[in-house]
């Protein structure tokens, strides 16, 4: 069997970047309810070919003016919005941080734009919209609407669509004294995300060598 070039991540998704994001909101309607905090994990290629998660990057965000906070969602997060230590930054300073980021990390893989993959995808792009609109932030390295949803992802290769089971059908560990955290979860996604790929890719590799074979 001939050697096949390793893919470019420039190549393989059309010039986007996967960026797993997971926000940690006041509540469900980002047109409303705060957004606290946001991480995000670019997907980039190891030496052999194989997707691996980034480094992540993360911010604690201040509420905005007017915002809502349900407190629901605070016993849900375990977020203390009076703890000093939360380091949180206004939502600008906040996008800056993680766009700053991304977009680094798009020029370093060779791609156009970042596309956003999440867990229940619409949900964390939403609220990053409404933040971006909010701030009239320019720099914004997302695509405004298109996603990869892990949700989808994971019920098609594990048969779990709840983020805990579909990471440990994917023979991930899954501790959940630390989910509903942004961090967490990302990272979590991330290793989720790499591993339906990886599969695909190895399904896809034993296609080739058995056609070869024929």
């Amino acid at each position: 069997m001939e050697n096949t070039p390793l893919p470019r991540m420039a190549e393989r998704f059309r010039g986007f970047l996967p960026v797993v994001v997971d926000v940690e909101t006041g509540g469900f309607d980002c047109s409303r309810h705060a957004l606290l905090e946001i991480a995000a994990v670019p997907i980039e290629l190891d030496g052999d070919g194989y997707y691996v998660p980034g480094e992540t990057v993360s911010s604690h965000v201040e509420p905005f003016a007017g915002s809502e906070i349900d407190p629901r969602s605070l016993e849900v997060t375990g977020i203390r919005l009076d703890c000093a230590l939360r380091g949180a930054l206004p939502e600008r300073e906040a996008l800056d941080h993680v766009f700053a980021k991304v977009r680094a990390a798009v020029k370093r893989n060779g791609c156009q734009r970042a596309i956003l993959v999440g867990h229940n995808a619409h949900f964390d792009l939403g609220f990053l919209n409404a933040a971006v609109t909010r701030t009239g932030h320019k720099r914004n390295p997302f695509h405004p609407f298109s996603t990869f949803d892990t949700v989808t992802l994971a019920g098609m290769a594990y048969g779990q669509t709840v983020l805990s089971r579909a990471v440990q059908a994917a023979g991930l560990p899954w501790d959940g004294d630390q989910a509903h955290s942004a961090v967490y979860d990302t990272e979590r996604t991330a290793q989720l995300f790499c591993a339906v790929l990886n599969r695909w890719r190895q399904f896809c590799s034993q296609d080739l060598a058995a056609s070869h074979q024929d």
